[in-house]
């Protein structure tokens, strides 16, 4: 038997941007252990080994950071801290509920666009 592929994948924004930019970070001095804490919690659950966190770079929401995308699903969470984290690996990852008051605003996070859908919209 080979080794069972994760059910969740978790890609929390790990990007910072240098001091005196004008928009806004996800990692910053305040949350900057975010993503320590998401991998301790998943461990201390015994599941790490079916849900792979994953460092991301800038996924383009600084506004409403920090924040992770959870696949299967293609639900983005917004403003996390560590309670929100607790609540999403609890409800979401562990339960099957996706915690509607952390994920993004409908107007940050549109409907998904196909690659030959965008270059038509570039006019390629």
């Amino acid at each position: 038997m080979g080794i069972p592929q994760p059910a969740f994948y978790i890609f929390k924004c790990e990007q910072s941007a240098p001091p005196g930019m004008p928009k806004p970070s996800c990692v910053t001095p305040q949350t900057q252990d975010l993503f320590q804490y998401l991998a301790q919690s998943l461990m201390k659950e015994g599941i790490m080994g079916t849900v792979q966190p994953i460092r991301t770079s800038c996924m383009n929401r600084c506004q409403m950071g920090p924040v992770m995308l959870v696949e299967p699903g293609h639900t983005m969470y917004a403003g996390l801290t560590k309670e929100k984290i607790d609540k999403i690996v609890q409800e979401h990852i562990i339960g099957g509920n996706v915690v509607e008051e952390y994920v993004i605003d409908k107007e940050m996070w549109d409907e998904p666009i196909s690659p030959a859908d965008m270059k038509k919209q570039m006019g390629m």
